[in-house]
Formats: structure tokens, C-alpha cells, sequence
């Protein structure tokens, strides 16, 4: 369950940055239409309404992801407890939740590792393109490395250093309600 949790957290984060983005594209292409003053030069385009958007993008999007290191610890630990305490003969609820956290710590790191570094490779290789190896800007290698840089910026600024939060808050909360479970 701790390594589930910390994929799922992971695949939320990456997923509403995604949704986040695609608005923010409609909502620039609706500006571009809309006032052709923008790409002339001689009106300015709606920032505010771009920033409202990324605002409340990040806002509603994140919430599940947010309950999720609250709410798996408490009910992993009470279901054990109260429902599967008479399956497991000497296994107790304190026992589930201590692996919860191991578990979910040792694939935490691991993961946000395997992202931050990722991410910034992808990011890397693109810089590294634009300088004018493997055919430089306007190349099928540029355009692959575009591509890549779009899922790693995800990866390397949103999923990994989230995941040091969630890993953080499990043990936290872990620790907070570990009266429940014995």
C-alpha cells in the first residue's frame, strides 16, 4: 500500500499539471483569437487571467492528492485494527501502519529520486540540443527533446519535490494518530 500510494500521489501531481497546462493553452489561444493586437505588438495580453488560471488549477487539482497522506495511514491502520485484527494472528494494526511508512519511505525517496533526476535530464538534454549538437534547434533530435523537456519539467519541479512532502506527512501523521492502532 505505501508504494501504491506513493505512485498514485505521483500520477495525480503529473495529471494536474497536465489539465493546468491545457487550460492555460485555451485560454492564450482564446486571447490570440480574440485580440489580434497581441501578436501585432500593440495590446497587451490578459496575464492576470493566465495566472488565475495556473492558481486555482493548482488549487482544485491538488486536493485529493493532498488528503491522500492523511486519510491512507488512518484507515489502512483502523481496518486492520477493527476488521482484520481476528485474520492475522499476532499481526497487529501498529505492525500495518510501521510497514505503511517503511514501505511508502524507502519508494518515496527512491522515486522522487528517479524524478528529480529524470526530469532534469530530459531538461538537460534539450539545453544540450540547443547548442547545436546532434543537428541543433529545428532537428527531429530538438523536437524529440521538446517533447521529453515537457515531461520532465512535470517530473523534476511538481511530482518529485512533492513526493519529500507526502513521505514527510505519512510519517507524520503516522506518528499523530499511532494511538488509534495499538
Amino acid at each position: 500500500i505505501g508504494a501504491a500510494l506513493v505512485f498514485f500521489f505521483a500520477s495525480l501531481a503529473i495529471r494536474a499539471v497536465s489539465k493546468a497546462a491545457g487550460e492555460m493553452v485555451e485560454e492564450v489561444r482564446r486571447q490570440f483569437r480574440e485580440d489580434s493586437g497581441i501578436l501585432a505588438g500593440t495590446t497587451e495580453p490578459d496575464y492576470a487571467k493566465c495566472v488565475d488560471i495556473a492558481t486555482r488549477g493548482a488549487l482544485k487539482t491538488m486536493v485529493v492528492p493532498a488528503l491522500l497522506p492523511i486519510l491512507v495511514p488512518v484507515v489502512f491502520g483502523l481496518v486492520f485494527r477493527f476488521v482484520l485484527a481476528d485474520h492475522f494472528d499476532g499481526f497487529e494494526a501498529y505492525m500495518a501502519v510501521g510497514a505503511l511508512i517503511m514501505v511508502g519511505t524507502i519508494v518515496g525517496i527512491l522515486m522522487a529520486n528517479f524524478l528529480n533526476n529524470g526530469g532534469g535530464a530530459w531538461d538537460n538534454a534539450k539545453k544540450y540540443i540547443e547548442e547545436g549538437n546532434h543537428g541543433g534547434k529545428k532537428s527531429p533530435a530538438h523536437a524529440a527533446a521538446v517533447v521529453g523537456d515537457t515531461i520532465g519539467d512535470p517530473f523534476k519541479d511538481t511530482a518529485g519535490p512533492s513526493i519529500h512532502v507526502l513521505v514527510k506527512l505519512l510519517s507524520t501523521i503516522c506518528l499523530v494518530t499511532a494511538v488509534l492502532f495499538v
